[in-house]
């Protein structure tokens, strides 16, 4: 009895994608179909289109998922402690320091390896 339910419920939350979908797409191509009209009605028009659809999408399983997930996003995005100037500062500062070091060993190492080869091959003089 319950496989019967969760197949009569998907089978409303494929159809109500569906409607979404379809409903979409009539405000696209009657956006592109009425390029006579003015283009602040036609945006305005597909717009609430575009509203309309994603209302009927969230009534399906899978919306309701989408929605869940982004609130979960939005709480966790708040318990963020961002760093002050400084700290940011001095970090970014600390990354300089650390490329222009690295940088420079590895142009010092590159120099050591052209001087053996060439010492090795006989090519440098």
């Amino acid at each position: 009895m319950n496989a019967k339910a969760e197949t009569e419920s998907n089978r409303f939350d494929s159809l109500k994608l569906g409607i979404a979908v379809l409903l979409l797409a009539a405000g696209i191509v009657a956006f592109y179909r009425y390029d006579d009209q003015l283009l602040v009605l036609r945006v305005l028009g597909l717009l609430a289109v575009a509203g309309i659809s994603v209302f009927i999408a969230a009534q399906s399983g899978t919306g309701k998922n989408i929605i869940g997930f982004i609130r979960g996003a939005q709480t966790e995005v708040r318990k963020v402690v961002w760093p002050t100037r400084a700290e940011t500062v001095q970090t970014t500062l600390a990354v300089l320091l650390m490329v222009f070091l690295v940088g420079i060993f590895l142009w010092l190492l590159d120099m050591l390896l052209l001087w053996a080869i060439q010492l090795l091959t006989g090519q440098g003089s």
